[in-house]
């Protein structure tokens, strides 16, 4: 079923662990390191990003705010009159 491309496990049928060769082994730490400080980089902007969104939401919640607070202020209509109907 196309299993044909997967490699097969490594059975240590007589005791012994597989042995990498060192080159493997400080490759491997090399990729390590190299994933950790990407994953360090990213948690960084993460950070940032949602500082920035929460100020940004802030900004636009106190104008909301304020416009709200300042229609209601407003009483220029409080004392508005009627005007008189002409008669014909």
């Amino acid at each position: 079923m196309g299993d044909s491309n997967i490699k097969p496990k490594i059975n240590s049928t007589d005791g012994k662990t597989p042995v990498l060769k060192q080159a493997e082994l400080d490759y491997m730490k090399i990729i390590e390191q190299k994933n950790l400080e990407r994953v360090q980089k990213l948690q960084q902007i993460t950070k940032r990003n949602r500082i920035t969104g929460c100020l940004i939401g802030a900004g636009v919640l106190g104008i909301y705010l304020y416009s709200i607070n300042a229609v209601k202020q407003e009483t220029f209509l409080d004392d508005f009159e009627e005007p008189v109907k002409v008669q014909q």
